[in-house]
């Protein structure tokens, strides 16, 4: 069951997409959320939502409508992500960079993407060390939210909760809860350049952490996956990860190798 929404960040929030994508700039959609509802970010950050998302937006905060910002992307129809499992080496990389767990698979055995959990992120892609995971189009000819209903959101924002619950984080609409109920005023252009359109990053003094919005068009893809838990600074913990980059370098090679072989 949903919590109530009673804040403005949290009808925010209820208002995203919930693909979790990072487009925004934001580490997640609350994240994005509370920071508009407390005047740090504009409306207009949320490609999976469409301008359609932005006028749901607008609505809620009193804010006019503006076109999506093109620093972290363009509206464009659903994307779908898939394991070309011939070349996948098992690493769980891309398992680790999903956020709602629609990846399945072990160490050292083929992975696979659950189609009907996918939100298309693509946060996994820049985590394959291989290139092993395709890119294709789930709504021809729909965008926004004519591609993505609102059944997939909460689907999502659920399963969200519950890979946050696994790893011990705080569930989603925790933060967005706790918020000032107060509509913030909009961000000033010097705001808003400062925070956001600077190469894309958020402040670092933003609820959520900034990542890299390189450029513009669709799909934004940001350049690393949801960083992962730093291993101890012990020399065990070092050897181990040693071991297991060299692993994942030899199985690279050995792919790419079989790969040149068959063209």
């Amino acid at each position: 069951m949903l919590p109530t929404s009673d804040t403005l960040a949290q009808r925010l929030f209820d208002a995203l997409p919930q693909t979790q994508c990072t487009r925004c700039a934001y580490a997640d959609c609350e994240s994005y959320a509370v920071a508009m509802a407390q005047g740090e970010a504009d409306i207009n950050q949320c490609p999976p939502g469409g301008m359609e998302g932005v006028h749901r937006l607008a609505a809620l905060t009193g804010r006019p409508a503006r076109a999506l910002s093109p620093v972290h992307g363009l509206e464009g129809p659903r994307q779908m992500m898939w394991i070309d499992e011939d070349w996948c080496i098992g690493c769980t990389l891309c398992l680790k960079a999903c956020p709602v767990d629609a990846i399945v698979g072990s160490n050292k055995r083929m992975h696979t993407i659950l189609e009907s959990h996918c939100t298309g992120c693509e946060l996994c892609l820049p985590a394959c060390p291989v290139d092993c995971i395709e890119v294709e189009v789930a709504t021809p000819g729909k965008t926004g939210w004519q591609a993505w209903s609102g059944g997939q959101a909460d689907a999502s924002r659920h399963r969200y909760s519950q890979h946050r619950q696994r790893l011990g984080e705080a569930r989603p609409g925790e933060a967005a809860r706790a918020c000032n109920n107060a509509i913030a005023a909009k961000p000033s252009d010097d705001t808003q350049r400062s925070s956001v359109a600077a190469e894309g990053h958020a402040s670092e003094e933003s609820t959520g952490p900034a990542l890299d919005a390189p450029g513009s068009g669709w799909p934004f893809r940001p350049q690393q996956a949801t960083p992962l838990p730093q291993a101890p600074a012990a020399v065990a913990a070092a050897t181990d990860a040693d071991h297991k980059r060299a692993a994942i370098a030899a199985a690279m090679a050995r792919a790419r190798a079989a790969r040149a072989g068959n063209k």
